[in-house]
């Protein structure tokens, strides 16, 4: 029987991402852009599957994050990435699974993201998400969080850790395939894991995970 979670911690394919990670996309991105990263104090403690969350306005973001966490918890970090744009040839597919261990995501609402995202979860795979569903456009703010990720984390009973990414955009706009010349500084900022409340919603949980994601992307202080 097929096991469609089975390539999500396979040694061969984890072993392949570290090459591709670490030996390339973060030498590349942080050599073109300036990167300070905060927080790693926060995943002290932090075991098992976990969700993490984060703004989304660059297609810096996803390499930012990979890059900024500790290999401890990105080895078997999932991305959850649109269906539509990277899964749609396969050479883009093919690169998107190397690089960020992604799954599809159907950014219409149909019903295959939460059906792996939680068989993930259960395997023990922890995830990135993009609640806002896109990128943001230029100089447009934090969009409204979609609520699958507080929804999924509420379910499978796992905390939810909130990443703030600052300037992002900046470094490299939406109508652009490379970041801007001269190192452009950005900032990975770490909260700390969060989880819902007993008996808070959905949509309680959502509204509080977007107000410390936008916190921490708003930070000024070099801490």
């Amino acid at each position: 029987m097929n096991d469609p979670v089975r390539r999500f911690r396979s040694p061969a394919l984890t072993a392949a991402r570290f090459v591709a990670q670490r030996g390339l996309l973060r030498p590349v991105v942080w050599r073109l852009v300036r990167v300070t990263v905060t927080g790693h104090e926060h995943l002290r403690g932090l075991k098992g599957a976990f969700i993490v969350v984060a703004n989304h306005s660059s297609h810096l973001d996803a390499p930012l994050i990979f890059g900024a966490l500790p290999w401890r918890w990105a080895k078997h970090l999932a991305a959850g990435a649109a269906a539509d744009y990277f899964f749609d040839v396969k050479w883009r597919t093919w690169l998107t699974v190397l690089f960020f261990n992604a799954y599809p995501v159907d950014r219409s609402g149909g019903r295959n993201r939460p059906r792996l995202s939680k068989a993930l979860i259960e395997a023990g795979v922890p995830l990135l998400l993009f609640p806002e569903g896109g990128r943001a456009r230029n100089g447009e703010g934090i969009r409204r969080f979609k609520p699958g990720a507080a929804a999924l984390a509420i379910g499978t009973d796992v905390p939810v850790v909130p990443i703030g990414l600052v300037d992002a955009q900046r470094a490299m706009p939406r109508n652009r395939s490379w970041p801007v010349k001269g190192r452009p500084p950005v900032r990975v900022v770490v909260g700390d894991p969060m989880r819902a409340a007993e008996g808070e919603s959905v949509e309680d949980f959502t509204s509080r995970l977007q107000q410390e994601v936008t916190r921490l992307s708003t930070r000024e202080d070099d801490a």
